[in-house]
């Protein structure tokens, strides 16, 4: 896997605590900053490079965007 910022490998080992693993286990950013205890800013910050860098997918919702890991 592409070298992590901390941000990104805290954000990634709590979307891999919380089964956010497939589509059907989305989470939003929320979530993850609750569970992560980081800020949202950096959360999100963290969620988009993962995206980015094809770790991670969103997948555009009603009220909150929800997102899983693909690796």
């Amino acid at each position: 896997m592409e070298q992590l910022t901390p941000d990104e490998r805290k954000v990634y080992e709590t979307m891999k605590r919380l089964g956010a693993t497939n589509p059907n286990t989305l989470k939003t950013a929320d979530d993850i900053a609750r569970t992560a205890a980081l800020p949202k800013g950096r959360v999100n910050n963290a969620l988009i490079s993962l995206v980015n860098k094809k770790i991670a997918k969103r997948v555009a919702r009603e009220k909150a965007a929800g997102y899983y890991l693909l690796k």
